[in-house]
């Protein structure tokens, strides 16, 4: 049998091993409290935190945000980000423009809103710039774009990555940076079709006869040009909104008193069936009405041809400015003294003052008065001649001198 004395020892050993695994259990359940606090303070912690930073993996127009709060998140946004889409050479390129705002601070809080969770996580967040896409997309679909321009009866392909070397879009608009080769383009067309300053041969009336001699004549201020400014803006336009067709009668320009379009798309040249004709060396002048010869005076008088050549009726093609009844012609005479003819019909048809009109104060009516004693530029009608002339001049008609 085992000693009292052992018995004793076993006792004091086994007493000795519940007192440890005593104070191990209290030390562990001491260290369970505290771990437990530290992570339910740590996951305070981190739901307070979560409430005013981002979550770790958040990206917003291509900038990492993470674990920032909204305020520097904007700022870093509106320093890093693109928030320029261009069209350089054909191909889509994203720019900053430190002059513009990328981002609102209410914007970035609208992310924030959607990405927040209770307590940080690491899924990942991106969010990308609707506006920066809807440019890309825009500007992709330009450079596909093309516009059938149409004049004078021909037909002209514009294809806008031919043309248009760099083009941006912001704020739901086009800007144009670079369409030098569409003004260029534009100006080629211009030249192939405009009728201003061009000659061509053109058969004028003899006696009665609508059908005389064919002579060279060459158009002054009458005709047309395709107004490249005016045309260049629609185009851009077409290409921006997918327009495929324009009609290039839309965008001509004229020259003198009115800028308007003279002749496109008239027969006979581009002078039509009603027209002046005054022919310098007959000292005739024909109207014509409708391809008929409706009126014909053989004896005006023209511009003075020794002198000062400034008096000399101009040769070319021009055209009836306006009709005025009756009106007073002021300018100066040849002395430099001032002159102001009344008149009852006056009919202009160059700026500098060169026009059909009655003249009731000449005498001389004579087939060689315009030689020496003609007038200052105007064509000279007889008084009792005048009206016939004036009820079928029509404003805008061609005058053609030769």
């Amino acid at each position: 049998m085992e000693s009292r004395r052992n018995l004793h020892k076993r006792n004091n050993r086994n007493n000795i091993i519940l007192v440890l695994v005593g104070l191990v259990a209290v030390l562990a359940l001491i260290f369970g409290v505290v771990a437990h606090n530290k992570r339910v303070q740590g996951e305070a912690r981190a739901r307070k935190f979560a409430t005013t930073h981002f979550n770790p993996n958040v990206t917003i127009y291509g900038v990492k945000v993470g674990n920032l709060t909204v305020a520097k998140a904007t700022k870093k946004i509106n320093e890093k980000a693109n928030n320029t889409a261009s069209l350089v050479d054909n191909k889509v390129v994203l720019s900053r423009n430190a002059a513009k705002t990328t981002i609102s601070s209410a914007e970035v809080a609208k992310y924030f809103k959607k990405q927040h969770t209770e307590s940080p996580n690491n899924k990942t967040y991106t969010y990308e710039s609707a506006s920066l896409n809807e440019a890309k997309s825009k500007l992709t679909a330009l450079d596909q774009a093309s516009v059938e321009f149409k004049v004078n009866g021909k037909t002209y392909d514009l294809k806008a990555k031919d043309l248009v070397n760099k083009v941006e879009y912001q704020d739901g608009k086009f800007n144009f940076k670079d369409d030098k080769k569409l003004a260029n383009k534009l100006e080629q067309i211009d030249r192939e079709n405009t009728t201003i300053k061009k000659s061509y041969k053109f058969t004028v009336p003899s006696g009665s006869s609508v059908k005389g001699k064919t002579i060279t004549v060459k158009n002054e201020s009458y005709g047309w040009g395709v107004y490249v400014k005016k045309a260049r803006e629609a185009v851009k336009e077409a290409f921006a909104n997918g327009t495929k067709q324009l009609d290039g009668g839309n965008y001509l320009y004229g020259l003198g008193y009115s800028t308007y379009p003279h002749g496109y798309q008239e027969s006979n040249h581009g002078i039509g069936q009603n027209y002046v004709v005054v022919s310098l060396k007959k000292q005739e002048l024909w109207v014509v009405r409708h391809g008929q010869v409706a009126v014909h005076l053989t004896d005006v008088v023209t511009g003075t041809m020794t002198g000062d050549k400034s008096d000399q009726t101009p040769k070319g093609v021009w055209y009836i400015h306006y009709k005025e009844s009756p009106s007073v012609l002021r300018g100066y005479n040849d002395d430099g003294s001032k002159y102001a003819s009344k008149v009852q019909y006056w009919m202009p048809f160059t700026l500098s003052g060169c026009g059909l009109h009655d003249a009731s104060w000449r005498t001389d009516w004579s087939k060689t008065a315009y030689l020496k004693g003609g007038s200052h530029g105007c064509v000279n009608i007889k008084p009792g001649e005048v009206k016939k002339v004036w009820d079928n001049v029509i404003k805008n008609e061609p005058v053609i001198v030769y």
